[in-house]
């Protein structure tokens, strides 16, 4: 619909429209220009964003719960009456402290028969709330006001509070969240909006604010109130809106529609279980959860059934291509590794383009499988190209191949096979070199880091693309890989090959490689010992010396590893795990835990981690030289990190293979395709401040051999809640999978890899790690939608899903489009 221009009076305020799902935001009462102009760098431009931004939590102001049902520690949200207030001058900030009564529910109410609580106390309950540096706060209230408060409870051992009587303050709240509350004397829209403020569930949100200096007025109670304009408009209106699952399925499912899904989530009516509202179970989650995760799957099903109708190379596996393999074979394969070595070849059979995912646990064998798959494209006349994100990685990878193929002679052609390296670090003349040999086809296999996705790198057949450690990469990078231009000047088709060490959890693989077919190397290869796990704190590392001399004089080598080279200002790039075990992370991120995620990303999150960097850390050089004189002294002793050169690091590892050094002190340059048999512990410093993907991955570095082996968690001072949750699960199992289950819950999809994964979905509703069930049945139903749609969908309905697939989710995802 055409939208009436504004005149060049009209500043403040925009010609009423009738609002349709289309319409800019601009024309919502309490919006306009300027506030519009700000929520479009939010990616809300029209009235359907603004209802997909949905409430984060919820408070229940019908029933609250009153005091005396939570504990030390809960998270509250409670609704009571300002009791009295104080700025308390210290000498390290200002302490602004407030009281608040909190009325006990009516003796005959659900809350106090309910059984659950305690008996209702005979005086008004109080709780003492405490805003640091909180001189802003001292005119912002007044005794009477309601209030209502969100955030985490601790016990009160100072006494009572302002204005309270003895015995009635049990609790505390550091940085509670808060909203005044309007009172029954309220006049003009304070009266009208009354009711969305009290006497029922109350959804709070992200701020949308920003940080312009009217950002602040954004606020939850705004955001209710434009809310409630919209639908109330809409409605009067009688604006139909799209619906974007077809009838059929909705109602074979179970699933209510769209709008009533969303006026659902933003005014919960009355009687929804706020436990459910809480944990995304409701009917109308479950609508918009199963849509997100639908269209998804719609978008990756028709990507797989695009690839199968693409022209691919179909390899030939004959008996020179067996014999090939097996001279590349140094010990017996597990029964896993021929498992997914036929399917892999089954797929290079086939004249379709292979896309496989090859997952595999730490020392499981993944590279020589790999390996394997690269003989058979090129004793079929083929390249292939392995791209590795790290330049350590790339040259152990490197180092590996032409070790496993120096004595071999390809049956095909009778010679040896040709394996190039290319990384970033090689001087251009090298470079020059390295290209032209892959261009003329004197390479057979090469290997490298992202510099082999660059223009002026030209294949001349390239058949096979193997990927490893994909998260590190983006997708796009994946794709550039497979689109290089053969000797003709066309791009290819080649088979494609994803591995990772790092397990990914099912609904992480059904959406960031949704694509792909999986492959999983689930036995580790004979040998291999279990680990012993133990954690230590810093007071204790002598103890972990001790420990380490005593494998040494055995003829045991070890690691240790630290998180920084040179000292607490390094810039280490390293270590991918964000810094969060000191007591000031800590705390600033349990004071701000009320606050909306883009909130927390901000000053508060950035002040936490500048804390977090003053915190003195053990780094590798200056650990080096002490245990050389100290604690180890008389050990042979060597030093390992990303700032030594190629050369350097080689030697370095050369030497500990060799059993030249007794301990190796890195950093985590050795997370990945180290494989020294001989050493025994891993002791890891500042264990709390690594992701469980990394303390996994080096903990892999150890039990290669027959001898019992040792991973020691050494502890700083200070660990986060978080922090401990990742050390009780490293000592609590060995298993990868289990560990990439709780990474996910604990981290989010976003950050499970370390660094953000490009083209990681990212959704309004679903969650990775909560509704896998969704995720199971939006793929299933989506492969039945493609095959075969249900003849009881109308054709309109199903036209309407491709449009709306391709005008949205390709555009977001890239996923209709490989």
């Amino acid at each position: 619909m055409p939208y009436p221009m504004r005149s060049i009076a009209a500043t403040a305020t925009i010609e009423p429209v009738p609002l349709e799902l289309t319409t800019p935001v601009k024309y919502i009462k309490r919006i306009g220009d300027r506030v519009a102009a700000n929520l479009a760098e939010r990616g809300v431009e029209t009235v359907e964003d603004l209802l997909y931004h949905l409430p984060f939590r919820y408070e229940d102001r019908l029933h609250p719960k009153p005091l005396s049902g939570y504990h030390p520690g809960d998270m509250a949200s409670l609704v009571g009456e300002v009791r009295g207030t104080v700025l308390l001058r210290t000498r390290s900030a200002p302490i602004f402290e407030m009281t608040v009564g909190i009325k006990p529910p009516p003796a005959d109410s659900e809350a106090a028969m309910s059984g659950l609580l305690r008996p209702p106390p005979a005086v008004l309950e109080t709780v003492k709330c405490m805003w640091f540096h909180g001189t802003y706060l001292r005119d912002k209230f007044r005794p009477g006001q309601m209030i209502a408060l969100y955030g985490k409870l601790e016990g009160s051992r100072s006494g009572n509070a302002l204005n309270a009587v003895p015995g009635a303050t049990q609790f505390k709240m550091i940085q509670p969240t808060f909203e005044i509350l309007p009172d029954a004397s309220a006049t003009g829209e304070d009266a009208e909006f009354t009711m969305l403020e009290m006497g029922r569930i109350v959804p709070v949100y992200e701020s949308l604010g920003g940080k312009t200096p009217w950002g602040a007025k954004l606020t939850s109670r705004w955001l209710r109130r434009v809310m409630w304009t919209v639908f109330r408009e809409l409605t009067e209106s009688d604006t139909k809106a799209d619906e974007t699952l077809p009838q059929a399925l909705r109602q074979r499912l179970g699933l209510p529609g769209r709008m009533e899904a969303l006026q659902a989530l933003h005014f919960p009516p009355a009687g929804t279980p706020i436990t459910e509202l809480m944990s995304a179970r409701t009917p109308a989650h479950r609508r918009l959860i199963f849509e997100e995760f639908w269209y998804l799957e719609l978008g990756l099903e028709l990507k797989r059934r695009k690839l199968r109708t693409r022209a691919g190379t179909a390899f030939l596996t004959d008996e020179k291509v067996r014999e090939a393999l097996k001279q590349v074979l140094p010990f017996k394969p597990t029964s896993a590794q021929k498992r997914v070595l036929g399917e892999i070849v089954t797929d290079m059979r086939a004249s379709r383009p292979m896309r496989r995912l090859l997952q595999g646990d730490v020392g499981s064998g993944k590279t020589i499988v790999a390996l394997q798959a690269a003989l058979v494209a090129i004793e079929n006349g083929y390249q292939a190209a392995m791209m590795a994100p790290t330049e350590i990685l790339a040259t152990q990878h490197y180092l590996s191949a032409r070790k496993l193929l120096a004595d071999a002679i390809s049956p095909h052609t009778g010679r040896p096979y040709r394996v190039a390296l290319l990384t970033g670090s090689l001087d251009e003349r090298a470079k020059r070199d390295v290209r032209g040999r892959i261009f003329r086809g004197e390479t057979d296999l090469a290997i490298g880091t992202h510099a082999l996705v660059e223009e002026k790198v030209d294949f001349e057949n390239l058949g096979l693309v193997i990927v490893d450690e994909q998260h590190r990469f983006g997708v796009q990078q994946r794709f550039k890989l497979m689109r290089k231009p053969g000797a003709n000047g066309v791009a290819t088709e080649p088979d494609v090959l994803v591995m990772t060490a790092t397990p990914i959890p099912r609904t992480l693989a059904l959406t960031v490689y949704g694509d792909l077919e999986v492959s999983i190397i689930d036995e580790l290869p004979p040998g291999r010992t279990p680990i012993v796990t133990r954690r230590m704190p810093e007071e204790r590392s002598s103890e972990v010396w001790n420990f380490v001399r005593k494998q040494i004089v055995a003829g045991r080598q070890a690691y240790i590893v630290y998180p920084v080279i040179e000292g607490e200002k390094d810039d280490q790039p390293e270590l991918d795990f964000a810094q969060d075990s000191s007591e000031s992370v800590s705390q600033q991120v349990s004071e701000s835990a009320a606050l909306p995620k883009k909130q927390k990303n901000g000053k508060k999150a950035s002040s936490a981690r500048k804390s977090a960097d003053r915190v003195k850390l053990r780094s590798a050089t200056e650990m080096f030289d002490e245990l050389s004189s100290g604690a180890l002294s008389g050990m042979k002793l060597g030093l390992l990190h990303g700032r030594m050169s190629a050369d350097d690091k080689e030697v370095t590892m050369a030497r500990f293979k060799r059993g030249e050094i007794d301990v190796l002190i890195s950093t985590t340059v050795i997370e990945v395709g180290v494989d020294v048999p001989n050493a025994t512990v891993m002791v890891i410093e500042h264990a709390e401040r690594f992701g469980l993907a990394q303390m996994h991955q080096l903990r892999g570095r150890v039990g290669r051999g027959a001898a019992k082996s040792y991973c020691v968690l050494l502890t700083g001072s200070s660990v986060s809640p978080e922090a401990e949750q990742r050390l009780d699960a490293m000592v609590r199992t060995q298993n990868g999978f289990e560990l990439a289950e709780f990474d996910l819950e604990q981290r989010g999809p976003g950050e499970f890899f370390g660094t953000r994964q490009t083209g990681l979905p990212e959704f309004h509703v679903a969650s990775l790690a909560r509704d896998r069930e969704f995720l199971e049945l939006a793929k299933s139903e989506a492969a039945h939608f493609v095959e075969a749609p249900d003849p009881n969908i109308p054709r309109a309905e199903i036209e309407a899903v491709w449009a709306r697939l391709k005008q949205q989710w390709q555009r977001r995802y890239g996923l209709v489009e490989a």
